[in-house]
């Protein structure tokens, strides 16, 4: 435990997509093993708000907290290591810090001063960066600075990373380099020369780097680690590699044997001791040597780029190492699936996931999907409009309503078994204004939901603003699709389920936000499960 809580700043250089957020997380991992109380933030540099209207194209997924806050899915990674929930105060974008100057100058509360980026916005970031640390919940705060140094949209990052180096005072604060050490098959050799232009643009802002971490595919001999340290100006035991891994779950004990934990904690002046991975190494050697494997399809809009699912990717790696199984997931694309190839694309399967996702565009192949599976017995887990969509082709083809659909694929549909909110209908802003965060869900006696969960009472992560409609509820159950989950206090349905199917659940809410490594999510374990006995069969 520490007196004064501790930061660690995390930038990149040369490219993005280097894996910070992997790093940050391993480094955080390893920290905790030793007993500090450590938590990772990340500062995004665009100036979207919060990642909520983004196209999952764009950004990949958006990630969901307990407390409601729209992030980046780096806070997925954090989570999933860390095994401790994140908040709105994890994830600061641009225009964040914008939005709030800009409310403070129109409240007069700069007292007729010019607001400018120095000292306003950098003042503001250095506010966001330090509330965590102030809560006195955590010894080491961890900080990722999104994007590239040197690009203009990180400059007042930067900036600000610079000036809070120098309030917090020595072995308070120190930054982690992340660069790009590559290889050239044509001259064979590894090449030194970017890592070191990236340390000079970060010298440039004011910022010196403490320790490096080389992103590379071979592994760095000492003379090159030397060439580094000297020409980059740290020590030699602080050029720590890198090296490509076959999971990212590797990288904690990667960052072990790079001894990254040791450098951090004696620049920071703090004692390290043997970090306690047990659990963590129980679960790699689950997930690395499975017994068996199955096959689930994962039908969605946005399958060509995996981040856009990545919880619900993780969530099936914690739940196969649970099992002692390797899931194979199948992206299968909802807009080229259609009654007459169904069979085609579908019937091989261990089961199928039927993914949330927006709009209009691939819906009918959603619901084909489902009626298959439905009238296939293949194992089925819908989440969010894939609850929707099982749903409604429940309607359509079980209760004989040809025209049953949402409201927010045909606004004017006669049958809307899935609609919008009363208390959204009058929403003109799209941002942040949802039914987001955590929400109780009470479970029904002898459903697979009260069996999965072993209690009566849930809190699951929603992101939706269309619900199941209750006025078709008794005519639906009538049919044998029955709601297992309902918030206590709105009544609202959170889980639908068929009995007469041998495992057949839609959830309105997000269970792959609350899957960790040490925490496996019980849905997607048992869903897992449930393939597995479908292979059987």
């Amino acid at each position: 435990m520490t007196t004064t809580t501790k930061y660690i700043f995390v930038t990149g250089g040369v490219t993005s997509s280097l894996g910070k957020g992997i790093i940050a997380a391993s480094l955080a991992k390893l920290l905790q093993s030793q007993g500090y109380r450590t938590t990772i933030q990340k500062l995004d540099p665009y100036i979207n708000v919060d990642p909520g209207t983004l196209n999952p194209y764009e950004h990949g997924e958006c990630y969901v907290t307990d407390d409601g806050a729209e992030t980046d899915l780096d806070l997925g990674h954090y989570e999933r290591f860390l095994n401790t929930p994140t908040s709105q105060a994890n994830n600061v974008t641009t225009g964040k810090i914008y939005q709030s100057v800009i409310e403070k100058e129109r409240r007069g509360e700069f007292l007729g001063k010019t607001v400018q980026v120095i000292p306003h916005i950098t003042d503001e970031i250095k506010e966001r960066i330090q509330i965590l640390g102030n809560s006195g919940d955590y010894d080491i705060v961890i900080t990722e600075i999104g994007g590239t140094v040197g690009d203009i949209e990180s400059l007042p990052y930067v900036e600000a990373v610079r000036q809070l180096r120098w309030d917090l005072g020595d072995n308070n604060g120190l930054v982690i380099h992340l660069t790009l050490v590559p290889y050239l098959s044509a001259a064979g050799e590894l090449k030194t020369k970017p890592t070191q232009h990236s340390v000079k643009t970060l010298m440039e802002s004011g910022v010196q780097a403490d320790i490096l971490v080389c992103r590379t595919e071979h592994h760095l001999p000492k003379d090159l680690r030397k060439k580094l340290a000297l020409f980059c100006n740290v020590r030699e035991e602080a050029v720590i590699q890198s090296i490509d891994a076959s999971t990212i779950y590797d990288v904690p004990n990667l960052m072990l044997e790079e001894g990254l934990d040791k450098v951090v904690l004696k620049k920071l002046n703090l004692n390290s001791s043997v970090p306690d991975l047990t659990k963590w190494n129980e679960f790699l050697d689950r997930h690395k040597n499975p017994k068996t494997e199955v096959t689930i399809g994962l039908i969605g809009k946005y399958v060509e780029l995996q981040d856009s699912y990545k919880s619900i990717l993780e969530s099936f790696i914690h739940a196969g190492a649970e099992n002692e199984v390797k899931v194979n997931v199948e992206p299968i694309h909802s807009e080229y699936i259609n009654a007459d190839n169904a069979k085609l694309k579908l019937a091989h399967l261990n089961g199928v996931l039927v993914a949330p996702g927006f709009g209009e565009r691939g819906t009918e192949g959603k619901i084909d999907a489902v009626r298959y599976v439905r009238e296939n017995n293949i194992p089925f887990l819908g989440i969010c409009l894939g609850m929707q969509m099982a749903v409604i082709e429940y309607s359509r083809n079980v209760l004989g309503i040809s025209d049953a659909n949402s409201t927010e694929m045909d606004p004017n549909t006669s049958n809307p078994v899935i609609s919008i909110m009363e208390e959204q209908k009058n929403i003109t802003d799209m941002g942040g204004t949802m039914r987001l965060g955590s929400w109780e869900c009470s479970l029904k006696e002898d459903s697979i939901a009260k069996k999965v969960y072993g209690s009566e009472i849930i809190e699951e992560r929603h992101r939706h603003r269309y619900e199941f409609n209750s006025d078709f509820r008794s005519q639906i159950e009538a049919a044998g699709m029955v709601a297992t989950g309902v918030n206590p206090k709105t009544n609202l349905v959170e889980i639908v389920e068929v009995p007469a199917h041998p495992w057949f659940v839609g959830v309105q809410y997000h269970p792959e936000y609350k899957s960790t490594v040490k925490n496996p999510h019980p849905l997607f374990v048992a869903f897992v499960k449930a393939a597995l006995e479908n292979k059987k069969k």
